[in-house]
């Protein structure tokens, strides 16, 4: 599948900024099913310094910085993007209570790569709580895989979307306690989860396609980023699930990046000098390159 990506993020100050210093998750990763054929960035007030590397984690990191007095600051990606069907992780991948003995002395570069999502970050600590939660989901013998999706299924049965629930800063604790959040809680829930029962675990960032209901057009700027889980299977690889929509990652997600969390992948993150109080609007369009005239010509009228 080919997808047409544009994300724009609109920035509002109720009083001027005059130095920004930020750093961008924005430009999709390159990964064995899923090419980059054209990416392009464009930010209002023009910086005057604009750099890209590859972080730690393998993802595309841009630093900005904006020397020009101004009241609002746009930030517009526009992609154009492959994405194949990946290969799964086997359904036969080994036991959980074999893998969490395993997994300390597996010294490839896999191994250890896997490892390091073992431990605690800032907003996917492995917990008491969360274990507890968990254990319902690792009877002695299953595997990873049957673990993992059982696991998924309940959080998506147990918990509720609510985007007031919570903010970027809620805590795994209240989401268990309130049963409650976004895609961003849930998947800092389902990491914590498979971590405080000794797995490995990490946080996914990028894009879900949405499907208008039958019937009825593709409104412009009505897709969404989204959050997602990666849990690490031995000799088999990743496992990426979707605790919020209770299904497997395939050819609706574009991966931005990944990392221990949310704080690893943010998409945009940096001070400011100046401001006031903001608002920050975002609009995403992942529109495949089949469906593309029609929704171009909607964003045309609207405009």
């Amino acid at each position: 599948m080919i997808y047409h990506l544009r994300h724009l993020t609109s920035f509002r100050y109720t009083q001027p900024v005059t130095f920004v210093y930020n750093t961008l998750h924005l430009k999709p990763r390159e990964l064995p099913w899923q090419t980059i054929k054209s990416f392009r960035l464009e930010i209002e007030p023009e910086p005057v310094v604009l750099s890209e590397r590859i972080d730690y984690f393998g993802n595309s990191a841009t630093f900005f910085m904006i020397q020009t007095p101004h009241d609002a600051m746009k930030v517009l990606t526009q992609s154009v993007i492959e994405v194949l069907p990946r290969m799964p992780a086997a359904q036969t991948s080994i036991a959980w209570d074999t893998a969490q003995r395993t997994m300390r002395a597996d010294t490839t570069p896999n191994g250890l790569d896997a490892y390091q999502y073992s431990f605690a970050s800032l907003y996917a600590k492995p917990l008491e709580k969360a274990r507890a939660y968990a254990l319902p989901s690792c009877r002695p013998g299953m595997s990873i895989h049957a673990v993992a999706t059982e696991l998924m299924t309940r959080i998506n049965t147990d918990f509720t979307f609510d985007p007031k629930a919570t903010t970027v800063a809620t805590p795994v604790e209240d989401v268990l306690q309130n049963r409650r959040g976004v895609c961003q809680d849930f998947a800092h829930l389902m990491v914590s989860c498979l971590r405080s029962i000794g797995l490995s675990a990490r946080y996914m960032s990028g894009y879900i396609q949405t499907v208008p209901p039958p019937g009825q057009p593709r409104l412009a700027g009505a897709d969404a980023s989204h959050a997602w889980v990666a849990v690490y299977c031995p000799q088999a690889g990743w496992l990426e699930l979707d605790p919020t929509n209770n299904q497997a990652a395939d050819e609706q997600y574009i991966t931005l990046g990944c990392g221990r969390d949310f704080q690893d992948v943010s998409p945009a993150k940096g001070v400011l000098l100046g401001g006031g109080k903001h608002t920050v609007h975002a609009q995403v369009d992942m529109i495949p390159e089949t469906e593309l005239r029609p929704v171009q010509s909607q964003q045309q009228q609207q405009q």
